[in-house]
């Protein structure tokens, strides 16, 4: 998973080493609990490679389709995973994400996609929300935290309670609002369009749906 842990308020941690799964603490709806797996899902793809647990995983979701968008780019995910074996599905991470040279298709972290290089000022103020909240990294992962599997990583605790704080929609609107929508919609479309993506491509199209339908409920509520 991601790379988190909680401070003075106890501190958490997650690791971008792709353990993210969906178990709810406390009361939660259907809904949480969609929404916990599929950042969990995201988290678990994008943190590295996919390992032959991963793709058992992600391939189970072959029959997802429920009829809804997402539904069926899930089903479509877990059909092109089925058709991927694992030595060309660690090609393909390794394509677009880490590359030759000047590095993959796709650089994932909110500093690149708002000002145009890594370690900018939304890197420095994730930092200080997350210090906020109690969370800082593990250590476990080199990354810095404005990755998006880190961010989906601690989208998916803050749904499950699994930082030690309660599942409060104010504080998941917020780092939504703050360190997310800004720009992961765009990573995705550009994923799902990279040159590299096969396996990708419909894991790029569920975040830039999923991201879509979080925002409009966000909103919503508010």
């Amino acid at each position: 998973m991601t790379d988190v842990t909680t401070s003075d308020r106890p501190q958490t941690t997650t690791s971008l080493d792709g353990g993210a799964v969906a178990s709810i603490a406390g009361e939660a709806t259907q809904e949480d609990a969609l929404r916990a797996n599929i950042y969990g899902l995201l988290a678990r793809m994008l943190t590295e490679p996919p390992s032959e647990e991963t793709l058992s995983i992600v391939r189970a979701l072959n029959d997802a389709d429920d009829g809804t968008e997402i539904g069926k780019v899930l089903a479509n995910l877990g059909a092109m995973a089925i058709r991927t074996p694992l030595g060309k599905a660690e090609e393909e991470y390794t394509s677009l994400f880490f590359g030759v040279g000047a590095g993959g298709e796709i650089h994932p972290y909110a500093s690149y996609y708002l000002t145009g290089a890594i370690y900018e000022k939304p890197l420095a103020d994730l930092r200080d929300d997350l210090s906020e909240i109690g969370i800082a990294p593990s250590g476990h992962n080199k990354e810095p935290e404005d990755h998006i599997a880190f961010l989906c990583e601690v989208m998916h605790g803050l749904i499950t309670g699994a930082f030690g704080t309660d599942q409060d929609a104010a504080r998941q609107h917020s780092f939504f609002q703050r360190h997310i929508a800004p720009w992961a919609g765009l990573m995705f479309t550009d994923l799902e369009a990279a040159e590299s993506a096969a396996l990708y491509m419909p894991l790029g199209a569920l975040g830039r749906l999923f991201f879509a339908v979080e925002a409009e409920a966000f909103e919503m509520a508010a």
